[in-house]
């Protein structure tokens, strides 16, 4: 009788040592559930996405406000499969090396896993080798050096036009409207200034326009004196059309001057500081019936823009121009490429961004080789007019919503 009993309280504390493992103790997470909450918790950390940008440039706020309004539509939309994304941004000082820096600093302290940005050619194309030996996508969304995207660089992605393309609708309006016989051409020495200049040099030889002058200068020495100067070969014989490559400051100098000195030639921009809003605002009469390329502007057809327009001017208090559409547009396509790659490697991400092939508010995207081009977009440019204070598209003619109108003082020549 006594061994059954202790039999039975063995059996008894066997039992409950077995139950005391089988149930769960306490708050104890299963492991299954620790590793599914532990997972949760990596997916809500934000992607970086690195952001080179020279604050003092005078487009900057505009096309930092335009980043930030997608970076808030993308998070509404539920990020990157669930994850937020983070913009981090780093002064490039618009120099060569300090944008290499910058490209560094994003890569290998951010963490970016890819890069979205670049303003000035001058340096976006340093920028663009940096981010190439350390091997992080870069989606170029303003930079217009023709080089950016000619070196073979299989991570420098471009949305906006090269350089070289900016003035494709300009020619076609020359040659279908205006028929110009003489030009002057006009132009700030960095690449940007210097590519455009070369292509309107090269499309006036094609066609047989005369180019009267050729006239280059430093962005640095644009005072009244020194814009005079440069400008006083063009006096005595006007031509019929003055082009002009510039940023905001010195377009507005270059077209008070010309104004000022009463030479009587039409005005044309190559897009530039000629499409800021500040150009009407501190050029005011003197920019009346300037001319100007552009890349993009507010009525264009494009699905989205209209939505695009409204939010930014609510947000931002101006109207957009086509920097803001780029920069804006350009996060969007990195985010839309983030979404459909397996991974956050470069090598997915840049898989991604081969097969984009989307409608955004600055219009169709989608990464081809053309020419001598590799990951270039591809679009049309159009053609404005400063009239009663305001731009108009006057080129071409199926998206013109005014017709051109010459200067009252405009030399006869050009109205052939």
């Amino acid at each position: 009788m006594k061994d059954t009993s202790t039999r039975s309280r063995i059996l008894l504390a066997a039992l409950f040592l077995t139950v005391l493992v089988i149930l769960p103790t306490g708050n104890r997470v299963p492991a299954a559930a620790e590793q599914e909450s532990t997972k949760e918790a990596v997916d809500a950390t934000p992607i970086v996405i690195g952001v080179p940008q020279y604050e003092k440039f005078s487009f900057a706020p505009m096309m930092k406000n335009a980043f930030e309004l997608a970076r808030e539509k993308i998070n509404k939309e539920g990020g990157i499969k669930g994850r937020p994304i983070k913009l981090v941004y780093a002064d490039d000082q618009a120099k060569p090396k300090a944008g290499e820096k910058a490209v560094r600093d994003l890569v290998n302290n951010q963490g970016a896993v890819m890069l979205v940005g670049g303003y000035s050619s001058s340096n976006t194309v340093y920028m663009a080798g940096m981010a190439e030996y350390l091997d992080r996508p870069f989606l170029i969304s303003t930079a217009a050096d023709d080089r950016i995207t000619q070196r073979k660089w299989k991570n420098v992605y471009r949305i906006n036009p090269p350089a070289s393309g900016y003035t494709q609708g300009l020619e076609d309006f020359f040659l279908k409207t205006i028929k110009p016989e003489s030009i002057a051409i006009v132009y700030e020495n960095s690449p940007y200034g210097t590519g455009g200049a070369l292509r309107m040099m090269f499309f006036c030889r094609e066609n047989g326009i005369e180019i009267r002058k050729i006239l280059p200068y430093h962005r640095e020495r644009t005072d009244p004196a020194q814009i005079q100067r440069i400008l006083s070969p063009l006096k005595d014989e006007p031509p019929d059309v003055i082009y002009m490559v510039s940023y905001l400051k010195d377009a507005i100098a270059m077209v008070r001057e010309i104004r000022a000195m009463k030479i009587k030639s039409l005005l044309v921009g190559g897009a530039g500081g000629f499409t800021h809003p500040d150009f009407i605002a501190k050029a005011g009469e003197d920019a009346n019936l300037v001319l100007t390329a552009t890349l993009w502007f507010p009525e264009l057809k494009y699905p989205g823009i209209r939505q695009y327009c409204d939010e930014f001017t609510d947000s931002c208090g101006m109207i957009p121009d086509y920097h803001a559409a780029e920069a804006y547009s350009a996060l969007l396509v990195a985010a839309d490429a983030l979404r459909r790659a397996d991974s956050l490697r470069p090598e997915s991400i840049r898989a991604a961004l081969d097969k984009t092939d989307m409608i955004t508010p600055f219009g169709p995207v989608r990464f081809s080789s053309f020419e001598k081009y590799q990951r270039q977009n591809n679009l049309p440019t159009q053609v404005l007019q400063v009239i009663n204070g305001r731009l108009q598209c006057v080129w071409p003619r199926d998206l013109a919503s005014s017709t051109f109108v010459p200067p009252p003082e405009w030399r006869k020549s050009a109205r052939k």
